[in-house]
C-alpha cells in the first residue's frame, strides 16, 4: 500500500497546483481588463414635429380648359354643338355675322390688285427710261422721277397686301373653332344673338387631366413643396377612399396682410369629376428645438459639451448652449441628433473614448 499512497499524493499534488496556476492566469486577465465606468444617461429630443392636419376645400376642374370667344363682334348666327358634346381639335364651334367684313376684304383685294397693276406698269416704264437714257433720249432727272414712283407704289403694294391679310384674319375670326379636343361645359350665348369682341361664347375642357385650387395662408407656403403628395378627399361622398395628388404650383406669398395664396394640386384621371367638391389636406411640419438634460452640459477647455455614448463608448461633442428650459438646455451641435444618448450622471470619473455601463 505505500507506493499507491506516494503516487495518489504526487497527482495530488501536481493537480492542485494546475488548479492555483489556472486561478492565478485568471486573476492577472481580469486584472488587465479596463474597469467600464457605470453612468446614467438621457435621450437627446427634437428634431422634425407634425402638426395637426389642416384641410382645404376646392372644386376639382380640367387641367386644359378655356373661354373662347369671338375677336370680332356680330349676331351669332350658327352654333354647332350642344352642352357636353365632345369635339375634336378644329372642329367648327360657332360663327357670327358681320356685314362689315366681308366687304371689307374684298376691298382690301381690290385695292391690292389695282395698286399691282399700277406698280408693273410703272416698273416697264423704268426699264424703258433707262434704255433711252443710255442712249441720252432721256435725262437723269427724268429716270429718277419715275424710280421714285416705282418704289413708292411697290410699298403701297405691302400696305395693301398687309391690309388684306388683316381683313381676310378678321373675316375668319368670326368662324370659333375647337383649339383642342374636349368637352363643351357650358354655351353663354344663344342663336340671334349680338356677341361682342371677347365676349366670352363658351367654355370647353379636355378629359385628359384633372386639377384641383386651394388657397392657403402664407405660412403654409413653407410646408408644401412641389411634386409633394398630399391626400384629397370627396367631400360629396365621405365614404370613398382618399385620392392622392401632387404639388404642381405654389404661389409666392405676397405683401397684402392675411391674403390667401393659391396652391395647385393634380389629382389621378378618372378619379374625381370636374366640378366635384374635394378637400385637400395640408400638414405643417415644424423643427423643434434640440433639448438635453442640463445636467450632462460640461464645461470643456474649447467651450461646453456633452458625453455622448455609442456602442458602450463615451465621446465627448461639443455644443453651443442657447437657452435653459427648466430641467433641460437648448443646444446647438451638428453631431447630435434627435435619439442620441448623452450621459447626464457619473461624469467625474469619465473620460474622451471610456467604455461605460449604462445604469
Amino acid at each position: 500500500m505505500k507506493p499507491f499512497t506516494q503516487s495518489f499524493a504526487a497527482v495530488s499534488l501536481v493537480v492542485f497546483s494546475m488548479v492555483l496556476a489556472g486561478c492565478k492566469a485568471g486573476d492577472v486577465s481580469s486584472e488587465s481588463k479596463e474597469p467600464k465606468v457605470s453612468v446614467r444617461v438621457a435621450e437627446v429630443t427634437g428634431g422634425q414635429v407634425e402638426g395637426v392636419p389642416l384641410r382645404f376645400s376646392g372644386i376639382v376642374r380640367a387641367t386644359q380648359r378655356a373661354t373662347l370667344t369671338f375677336q370680332v363682334s356680330g349676331t351669332l348666327k350658327e352654333r354647332a354643338v350642344e352642352l357636353g358634346q365632345r369635339v375634336a381639335a378644329g372642329d367648327l364651334l360657332a360663327r357670327v355675322y358681320n356685314p362689315a367684313l366681308a366687304p371689307a376684304r374684298d376691298s382690301a383685294r381690290a385695292k391690292l390688285e389695282e395698286l399691282n397693276t399700277r406698280y408693273e406698269q410703272a416698273r416697264r416704264e423704268w426699264d424703258r427710261s433707262s434704255r433711252l437714257h443710255e442712249r441720252g433720249v432721256v435725262s437723269e432727272q427724268s429716270l429718277e422721277q419715275i424710280a421714285a414712283r416705282r418704289d413708292s407704289l411697290r410699298a403701297s403694294v405691302a400696305t395693301a397686301e398687309a391690309a388684306l391679310a388683316e381683313a381676310t384674319q378678321l373675316l375668319n375670326e368670326s368662324t370659333l373653332r375647337a383649339p383642342f379636343a374636349g368637352r363643351v361645359e357650358a354655351l353663354l350665348v344663344e342663336p340671334d344673338e349680338f356677341v361682342a369682341a371677347g365676349q366670352p361664347v363658351m367654355r370647353l375642357s379636355s378629359p385628359q387631366g384633372r386639377e384641383v385650387e386651394v388657397r392657403v395662408p402664407a405660412y403654409l407656403l413653407d410646408h408644401v413643396a412641389l411634386e409633394q403628395e398630399l391626400p384629397v378627399w370627396s367631400v360629396q361622398d365621405r365614404s370613398r377612399p382618399q385620392q392622392t395628388g401632387s404639388v404642381v404650383e405654389i404661389a409666392q406669398a405676397g405683401a397684402v396682410r392675411g391674403e390667401l395664396h393659391p396652391v395647385l394640386v393634380s389629382v389621378p384621371v378618372n378619379t374625381l369629376e370636374p366640378g366635384e367638391p374635394v378637400e385637400v389636406g395640408i400638414t405643417p411640419v415644424r423643427t423643434s428645438a434640440t433639448t438635453v438634460p442640463l445636467l450632462s452640459v460640461i464645461r470643456m477647455a474649447e467651450g461646453t459639451g456633452v458625453f455622448r455614448v455609442r456602442g458602450g463608448e463615451a465621446r465627448r461633442i461639443p455644443v453651443t448652449v442657447e437657452r435653459v428650459i427648466g430641467e433641460r438646455v437648448v443646444v446647438r451641435s451638428d453631431a447630435l441628433a434627435p435619439g442620441d444618448q448623452v450621459v447626464y450622471a457619473g461624469m467625474t470619473r469619465l473620460t474622451d473614448g471610456d467604455a461605460v455601463e449604462v445604469r
